[in-house]
């Protein structure tokens, strides 16, 4: 598809959906098609005020439990959960994991890379670079099968070896190859804020994600990461529309000072320095309506039962 007809058409498409939320049946009609599309926006009539986290989800990787991979949609699906993230590339059959889906209901709304840490997109060497993209494409694709419409993926590290100039450089270059995919799949590559001490304020993140000048690159926010350099709210108003999805997580400022900087996240939801009203009037303010995953630590049936019964708070804060 030629970059400007997939332009025209994207901005036809999201005036068509501004045009059905105004509406109280073509909402209803849209939120239907969530089941079948993980994707899809979630339209509320123009009278109401949507709560901004309304799809619960967590990373596959917390279910600690030694189960099939039936039975662990089935049990997600009953501690209350709405969907599942997976990491792309990874070992799970893709037929297995799509009966799963649909036999229990519980969706997959987007996909983790699983490669942008080992094989940086910032990486010296192009090989590494390049293996890392095609990581990148073939997640865009499971992801496609799976029925999300993200793949999360870290841009870059800045490190002794790499500047930040080159980090910046390197990773925008391997995203603007990958954008002929996302364009085939309908998946977004969702950049996201972590400690690899690149892209380290709202603006600047905004600005990364503007210069491909292209729908199909937006955030993936994580909203417990950002403690370290800013408040979360400050994130939220600058990068705006752009937030594709949430991660969610607790820092405490005092297990940090008191027993080491990556203490500051063993801690839990509604227990850390998160202000968590705050965060969801940010939200709010700028119109987001979908899905919040946890990262946090997993466990069995009883752990992951707590952190949903936690995430109901913070929705609902």
């Amino acid at each position: 598809m030629q970059r400007r007809n997939f332009l025209k058409n994207s901005a036809l498409a999201a005036t068509g959906v501004a045009v059905g939320a105004a509406t109280v049946g073509t909402a209803s009609a849209a939120n239907a098609s969530v089941l079948t599309n993980p994707g899809s926006p979630i339209l509320t009539p123009a009278s109401s005020l949507a709560r901004p986290m309304v799809k619960k989800s967590l990373m596959w990787g917390m279910v600690k439990e030694d189960l099939s991979v039936m039975d662990k949609f089935k049990l997600l699906k009953d501690l209350g959960y709405d969907g599942v993230e997976l990491d792309s590339p990874d070992k799970l059959d893709m037929k297995e994991v799509l009966a799963a889906r649909d036999k229990t209901g519980l969706l997959i709304p987007g996909t983790v890379n699983s490669m942008h840490w080992k094989l940086p997109l910032s990486d010296p060497d192009p090989k590494k670079r390049e293996e890392c993209a095609k990581s990148i494409e073939k997640a865009l694709w499971d992801t496609k099968e799976y029925g999300g419409n993200t793949v999360l993926v870290v841009p870059g590290v800045v490190n002794a070896t790499v500047t930040y100039g080159e980090a910046y450089e390197r990773s925008q270059a391997e995203i603007r190859k990958l954008l002929p995919i996302a364009e085939k799949t309908g998946v977004k590559i969702a950049i996201e804020n972590v400690w690899n001490q690149f892209l380290l304020s709202p603006l600047e993140a905004a600005k990364y994600v503007d210069d491909f000048k292209h729908p199909m690159v937006g955030w993936y926010f994580d909203v417990g990461n950002v403690l370290r350099y800013s408040w979360p709210a400050s994130w939220i108003e600058a990068l705006n529309k752009r937030i594709l999805k949430l991660h969610l997580k607790e820092f405490s400022f005092k297990k940090q000072n008191d027993l080491g900087l990556w203490k500051g996240f063993d801690v839990e939801f509604m227990e850390g320095d998160n202000n968590w009203p705050e965060v969801n009037k940010a939200l709010q303010k700028i119109g987001y309506s979908g899905w919040a995953s946890a990262e946090v630590a997993g466990g069995d049936r009883k752990r992951l039962l707590t952190i949903r019964e936690k995430m109901d708070e913070v929705f609902k804060a």
